[in-house]
């Protein structure tokens, strides 16, 4: 016993003490001042992106949201059923909307941005693309927005959403381009195509609305989520729905050819860019042909890729539809097509497309 506390206390002798550093023994009365010196590069450089981001979505904002309203369908009886987004594309109170926002109501309740409340009827409207236009029945000058060219858009590309999601006007969400050239099944089973893919949020409200780049250019028409999944959200190209548009203040509604083929946008690998001759990142991809249309009879086939028509080159949905304007029924196209790596030409003679 008495010698094992001996060499207890010897080791206790050999162990260092340990003491406070010297920078702690302040006296009780010592007032401290921190300087945290200079931010770490990589953290300045992080804040300045993140400022960078702000500006561009509050400018694009700016730039757009007084232009954007509610779109409130007024029933027979004079109440109010549902409502969605627009958002003026003139001076004089055209205003650019989903068709499945007006179907089927004559008058509509318009909420500006700045709170008035106004009126306005359809000028037309078309299925294929979702696309409805409207005219306020006040004769006033309002702000409008600017559409931008949609085939400019790059996956990745940040995007601006602003609606009124179950009426909260004024609503601005973001994100990116997650995909371009989807087609989905509207609400009737018909295909709407050439979509541009967002995880911008929209919610109930935001169809209608415009989906805006960061320069403040309309790129989009918000038309659809995918319910019960995140981050799938779909706009109809700002190239498609200025085509529908122009079309309905002509004719009141959407006059085209048709071939009979489901297309869609897609990326031209750069195997058949060299194999075929293709200069273009991107083309029109045959997902279906109708039986007995002008397409089949003439020989085109389901994965076909168009490329281009009478020399021109198809880049997407929205080229195709120009081109299948109302010059283009009972006339003879030259579509060049590349099928399994090679080139070849296939005239078809578009019809009249139904209305409906």
């Amino acid at each position: 016993m008495i010698k094992g506390r001996k060499y207890d206390l010897f080791a206790q002798a050999r162990r260092p003490r340990r003491r406070l550093p010297a920078t702690f023994n302040y006296p009780p009365e010592t007032q401290l001042v921190f300087d945290p010196g200079e931010a770490p590069p990589l953290l300045v450089r992080d804040m300045s992106l993140l400022d960078a981001y702000s500006n561009a979505v509050v400018d694009a904002v700016e730039a757009v949201g007084p232009a954007v309203v509610r779109v409130i369908p007024i029933v027979p009886d004079g109440y109010i059923a549902g409502e969605g987004s627009g958002f003026f594309v003139s001076s004089d109170g055209l205003i650019l909307t989903n068709r499945h926002v007006i179907a089927g109501v004559n008058r509509f309740a318009i909420i500006t941005a700045d709170g008035h409340g106004l009126t306005a009827r359809p000028i037309g409207e078309d299925a294929d693309t979702d696309i409805a236009v409207l005219r306020l029945e006040q004769s006033m000058r309002t702000p409008c927005a600017k559409l931008g060219d949609s085939k400019s858009l790059r996956r990745g590309q940040l995007v601006i959403a602003i609606g009124a999601p179950l009426g909260f006007e004024a609503t601005v969400t973001t994100g990116v381009v997650s995909a371009l050239g989807r087609s989905i099944r509207g609400e009737r089973g018909r295909l709407i195509e050439d979509l541009i893919q967002t995880d911008a949020a929209l919610n109930p409200g935001n169809s209608g609305g415009p989906l805006v780049n960061s320069a403040g250019e309309v790129i989009g028409v918000a038309t659809a989520v995918i319910s019960g999944a995140q981050g799938l959200c779909f706009a109809v190209a700002s190239n498609t729905a200025s085509f529908v548009m122009n079309e309905i203040l002509k004719h009141g509604y959407v006059q085209r050819g048709s071939i009979g083929v489901v297309a869609q946008q897609t990326p031209v690998p750069p195997s058949i860019q060299k194999s075929a001759g293709v200069s273009q990142a991107y083309a029109a991809w045959v997902a279906s042909v109708d039986p007995g249309g002008p397409a089949a009879k003439a020989g085109l086939v389901q994965g076909d890729l168009i490329v281009a028509a009478d020399g021109k080159p198809i880049t997407g949905l929205d080229d195709l539809l120009r081109v299948l304007g109302p010059g283009s029924i009972g006339k003879s196209i030259a579509f060049d097509v590349v099928r399994a790596g090679r080139r070849m030409t296939v005239t078809v003679t578009p019809k009249m497309r139904k209305r409906g």
